[in-house]
């Protein structure tokens, strides 16, 4: 199974960005709302543009990438939802929309983590919501925060956080987020924003070694 890791955030505090040092002829970029990455050289990355679910959970399976990043992964559901504002539902059918919102969230974690060969690395960008003044990856509806717990589904949980001097990840808990990582695989509670420096440390960790002449052939 493929190693699949969260990287958490509010919006601007540099999740896109983080790929800014990855090997683009090494990396799948999956762009659920087709925009550009946020420094030069983004336009050297192989991406596919979608939110559809079912196009998502088919690039991972068949993405030749050893690297394979979904940007902007919760709007998957809000991007359904909106679409579907402009139709009448019938009683019950409300609930029914949000149990399909649900399960199409869930495939990809399902896909990424089950269907995707060994030793590919799958990094999800999200962002957060504050629920009881604990922040976690932002979703719709109940389901998968109370029956599922999208973070429970991956042992590494990085999160976004701003300080005068950088953007950086936190790999530990506070107690007040739901990050988290295997012990020892950081060396510090705090490191550069760097999605190439994570899947280092991922890599060296689980005993991976990276493959730098590996030509992927899409996203």
């Amino acid at each position: 199974m493929a190693i699949v890791t969260l990287i958490l955030g509010n919006s601007g505090e540099g999740k896109s960005y983080s790929l800014k040092h990855l090997d683009p002829s090494q990396t799948g970029v999956i762009n659920v709302v087709n925009k550009p990455l946020p420094f030069r050289g983004g336009k050297d990355f192989k991406k596919l543009a979608t939110d559809s679910a079912a196009k998502i959970c088919d690039a991972l399976v068949r993405s030749k990438a050893p690297v394979i990043v979904i940007d902007d992964f919760q709007y998957i559901m809000s991007l359904e939802y909106i679409r579907g504002n402009n139709q009448k539902y019938e009683k019950g059918a409300a609930f029914d929309r949000y149990n399909i919102l649900s399960y199409n969230a869930f495939s990809v974690f399902d896909t990424a983590i089950n269907h995707v060969s060994n030793d590919k690395r799958v990094y999800i960008l999200a962002h957060i919501q504050e629920d009881n003044g604990r922040q976690r990856i932002k979703t719709m509806g109940k389901v998968l925060d109370d029956k599922i717990v999208l973070e429970g589904l991956v042992s590494t949980v990085l999160q976004t956080t701003l300080r005068d001097d950088g953007h950086f990840f936190m790999t530990k808990n506070n107690g007040f987020n739901t990050v988290k990582s295997p012990e020892d695989m950081f060396q510090s509670e705090l490191i550069p924003n760097d999605l190439n420096a994570v899947d280092d440390a991922i890599c060296d960790y689980y005993g991976i070694t990276k493959n730098q002449n590996q030509q992927p052939e899409q996203a």
